[in-house]
């Protein structure tokens, strides 16, 4: 095989540009990412029951959806768990199916099963993610003068920044590491067995009374002879502040006095979550995390983030900046670099074989040999070693398979000159 081409310069020159041209045609399509895809699609599915036990999660949510996700093409395995307040299911799929379809089928799957989920569970919404398991990036909402808490950080971090990443292309799933406002409502259980109450009374008077109305219009069709104006009418109906909680009615005595909210529980606006608190340096923040999207470019991604959320920092408050602690973006880069760096190590060895042994040839080319096979080695530093017969016997112990071959190749050729 080796003659063939030494007789045919020609020919080895033309294969030899095809294969750089369609070597550098591939290069720009691959896909960039800190590792390899080699994991099957996994589906994600994860549902919020705020306030129940794992108990009440299980049974509830994670059992319900987990009998509902039957007949999906290519459904290799299901895990599920059920923490407190939160269910998690994830779906492994095989290489038959393509991972577009395998989220339509699991969206498809759990609207079937939406009607037997709590209500709870329903209005607070239920995701259905396709992403990696690594972390891309994460950024954080950071007070460098102390000015705003961590409470405060993550509810502006969760209206401004949070939605706005998630719609960036290339982003997976997007965690908030922190918590923003909610309505805490204590109740007092000595209160609720004095008025012959029970935790579910409470939660149904709020849902009832916490709620959008539509009130309708004056002057609707059919209208009357003469009528000009037709006026939309509207209700408050949504309860904005402490004070609206505290006057939610719960029940009417048979004398005609009334219970209200605030006669059984303390109400307060205050944190969603009370199991994390984040900090930078010492500094109040509220922090997010980036999961890439299967098949998504790394580099690309990590840079629409960041311009997006440079884009929003204008509407930040002043003393609130944005920080990365942790980006796998530049070792993405670093290893590109170092990928063109072979390439080029790799062209210019080459050309450098080509022209030492293949025009030059004869016994007195054996000087150039150390700093040619120094090169090679270094491209083939990673082939496993093995034992064959070289020139010298202490290179079959140190010398890579590839640059084995290749010497053995030179010398046969310059003893044969």
């Amino acid at each position: 095989m080796a003659s063939f081409f030494i007789h045919r310069p020609v020919f080895a020159w033309v294969l030899a540009i095809a294969t750089m041209l369609l070597g550098a045609y591939s290069l720009s399509s691959l896909p960039i990412s800190q590792y390899p895809d080699i994991a099957p699609t996994t589906v994600r599915i994860t549902a919020s029951y705020t306030g129940a036990s794992a108990a009440t999660v299980e049974n509830s949510v994670t059992t319900v959806i987990e009998d509902g996700m039957t007949g999906l093409d290519g459904l290799t395995y299901m895990t599920s768990s059920s923490s407190e307040g939160t269910a998690s299911i994830s779906l492994t799929f095989d290489d038959s199916i393509d991972p577009d379809m395998a989220q339509v089928q699991v969206q498809n799957k759990l609207q079937l099963v939406e009607s037997q989920l709590p209500d709870v569970v329903t209005n607070l919404g239920i995701s259905v993610t396709r992403s990696t398991t690594s972390i891309l990036l994460v950024g954080a909402l950071v007070s460098e003068d102390d000015s705003y808490s961590s409470l405060e950080l993550g509810d502006i971090l969760s209206s401004t920044i949070q939605d706005a990443v998630q719609r960036t292309d290339g982003v997976g799933s997007v965690n908030i590491f922190g918590t923003e406002y909610a309505m805490r409502i204590w109740l007092d259980p000595e209160r609720l067995y004095q008025y012959q109450l029970t935790p579910n009374d409470v939660t149904s008077a709020v849902s009832e009374q916490n709620t959008n109305v539509t009130v309708g219009s004056l002057g609707d069709q059919p209208v009357t002879k003469g009528q000009q104006y037709t006026v939309s009418l509207s209700a408050q109906s949504q309860l904005e502040s402490v004070e609206d909680f505290e006057n939610i009615l719960l029940k009417t005595k048979p004398d005609g006095s009334a219970i209200y909210l605030a006669d059984v529980a303390a109400v307060e606006l205050a944190e969603e979550d009370y199991s994390s608190v984040s900090r930078f340096n010492g500094h109040p923040a509220a922090g997010f995390s980036v999961n890439l999207s299967s098949g998504a470019n790394a580099v690309d991604t990590a840079e629409a983030v960041r311009a997006v959320v440079d884009g929003l920092s204008s509407a930040l408050p002043a003393g609130v900046t944005v920080e990365y602690p942790y980006d796998t973006s530049p070792f993405v880069e670093e290893s590109i670099e170092q990928v063109y760096q072979t390439l080029i190590e790799a062209i210019i060895l080459v050309f450098l074989v080509m022209f030492c042994f293949c025009k030059a040839g004869g016994r007195h080319s054996f000087r150039r040999l150390p700093c040619l096979w120094f090169c090679w080695g270094r491209l083939a530093c990673c082939r496993p070693l093995v034992c064959r017969s070289t020139p010298s016997p202490c290179l079959r112990w140190f010398w890579p398979s590839g640059c084995l071959s290749m010497t053995q190749l030179l010398w046969s050729r310059m003893s044969s000159g």
